[in-house]
């Protein structure tokens, strides 16, 4: 296999996990939009985001994407009136996720269409491969 359609296929492999890795994350993000702490002065879920960093891989000589921490966002969470809620404060308030779901569905977009241009990196990678199989026969 030519060394730099290897080394290629290994990058955008790195990519898709990278991004697999940010997906997940923003899945769990959405699945708990509405989780409200149980108990009164409890956190809410926490929203997460994922970063990433380079790695130079030395076997490839090439940089390699991975997922460097998985972090909490730190902004406020949302305050919602509800003076039933168990959680409720003197006020009547709930804390709520700070997990905004257009802002994730933006972000989902974004993560499968970078998902989607890594695979297309490794489909071509590949159909060029046996390209230069077919001529070598």
């Amino acid at each position: 296999m030519p060394s730099d359609l290897k080394t290629s296929m290994f990058v955008a492999a790195s990519g898709m996990r990278a991004q697999g890795a940010r997906i997940r994350t923003i899945s769990e993000n959405v699945a708990n939009a509405n989780s409200g702490p149980e108990k009164p002065g409890g956190e809410p879920y926490r929203r997460r985001l994922v970063t990433f960093k380079n790695v130079f891989d030395r076997a490839l000589e090439a940089d390699l994407v991975k997922v460097s921490r998985l972090k909490e966002d730190k902004s406020d969470f949302r305050l919602h009136y509800d003076p039933n809620h168990p959680a409720a404060d003197k006020d009547g308030y709930v804390k709520m996720p700070n997990v905004n779901s257009l802002i994730e569905m933006v972000d989902m977009r974004e993560a499968q269409r970078s998902y989607q241009a890594n695979l297309n990196m490794v489909d071509s990678s590949r159909s060029m491969i046996m390209a230069t199989i077919d001529l070598l026969r």
